[in-house]
């Protein structure tokens, strides 16, 4: 178990307010030991804020680009590693607008685009928008990499730690963690003699490695007074056999991730969190990330794994679709039906999820991918069946979807 990420949440103002960064930098020199000296790993210290058009107001988002770059200097200056500026927003139509030239003048820097909220219902014209910025980012790099940076939210809630679907609700400054956690999973399946005795063991678990990061935050938020708003342990995988989700999966019995059985499996995982006790953030889901789980890869190359599977599993665990290599030819007109999907999705079920979508330039279905990133395994292009849509839900409406007992 790691700690993926101990991401700060603020209000930067604009022009940049100093000595709010001064107190972030302060912080997160603190922060990073005293975990450290408790025996746990700190991968990165993250940066994220107010969605970045509240910050410039409508008038202003040609600034985008200058509030990314001051942004990600000053963060890097004080001991951040990675920035994310928030999503654009629906209301906001010209912050989607945005995306690609801060995307493709700048690394470090993460950015998302909310979709869907229980309050605006699903907003049709964002959910187009967030198809076009996938579509129009992917060309960045050859392998389509930048789309690693941008996420399209459904029900995100302020405050999640996890990158990209990061942003601060404004006001005040706050910190929590983000943890990269499947390693416990796998282990708490290695020789159990039951499915009901592991999930118990993992419950156990992640309680007590939650407590235990709980008491630091809250000693570095009696330090600081800044609030301590709590854990994402949504059980983030890294691209090991023994780190995999992949893996915690079949070892309960099923012979390859994504044949039938795997829901039943992934419900399993997801009940055993939410039954563990630790002050909770963010998503608190099933990560699955299919470049960032050599399991998950693997059984996508085979053609196991597929893409509506992975939507399926989102009902009963998920955070959503994760890091999904698509064909680069794959249209904004194709994406944004994936995209309705996981909204309707997370606001039927009241459940946050997000996507990453990474249509990859000139490779087609069944292709190998060539990525150089540590946090990938290398698999195949997955196959999408999705076409266009037409008819009512090609308009601009904000539709209303209600969880089934509100």
């Amino acid at each position: 178990m790691n700690i993926r990420t101990i991401t700060y949440f603020l209000d930067p103002g604009w022009p940049l307010n100093e000595q709010a960064l001064k107190q972030a930098g302060e912080f997160i020199q603190t922060a990073r030991p005293a975990f450290e000296d408790q025996g746990y790993a700190v991968q990165t210290a993250r940066l994220t804020t107010s969605p970045f058009p509240e910050i410039l107001g409508a008038d202003s988002l040609e600034q985008a680009v200058d509030l990314a770059d001051a942004l990600r200097e000053a963060a890097t200056e004080v001991g951040f590693e990675y920035v994310s500026i928030g999503p654009a927003l629906p209301q906001h139509p010209g912050s989607f607008e945005a995306i690609p030239d801060i995307l493709s003048r700048m690394e470090g820097v993460f950015v998302s685009g909310v979709m869907a909220s229980p309050a605006m219902g699903i907003s049709l014209p964002a959910v187009r928008h967030c198809a076009e910025v996938i579509q129009r980012i992917a060309p960045i790099e050859p392998n389509g990499f930048a789309n690693l940076y941008f996420a399209a939210m459904a029900n995100v809630p302020p405050q999640t730690p996890f990158f990209p679907a990061s942003y601060h609700r404004g006001g005040e400054p706050t910190f929590g963690l983000g943890i990269e956690s499947a390693d416990l999973a796998v282990a708490s399946f290695e020789g159990a003699g039951s499915i009901n005795s592991a999930r118990r063991r993992l419950s156990d678990m992640l309680s007590a490695a939650g407590q235990g990061l709980a008491r630091v935050g809250g000693q570095l938020e009696g330090r600081f007074g800044i609030p301590f708003t709590g854990i994402d342990f949504s059980l983030a995988p890294f691209p090991e056999e023994l780190k995999s989700i992949g893996t915690a999966i079949e070892r309960m019995g099923i012979p390859a991730v994504g044949v039938q059985g795997t829901l039943a499996a992934a419900a399993v995982l997801a009940h055993a969190l939410d039954r563990a006790d630790f002050p909770r953030a963010g998503f608190n889901g099933l990560f699955l990330p299919v470049l960032e789980d050599a399991v998950l890869a693997r059984r996508a190359a085979e053609g196991r794994l597929r893409a509506n599977d992975l939507l399926l599993y989102s009902a009963v665990c998920g955070s959503g679709l994760d890091i999904l290599p698509l064909p680069g030819d794959t249209s904004a007109e194709e994406l944004a039906p994936i995209l309705l999907d996981l909204c309707a999705l997370a606001l039927r079920l009241d459940k946050p999820l997000a996507a990453r979508l990474m249509p990859v330039p000139g490779k087609q279905a069944g292709d190998p991918t060539n990525f150089d990133f540590s946090f990938f395994a290398n698999g195949r292009v997955m196959a999408t069946q999705s076409e266009p849509l037409g008819g009512m839900l090609a308009g601009d409406e904000f539709v209303e979807i209600k969880p089934r007992n509100d």
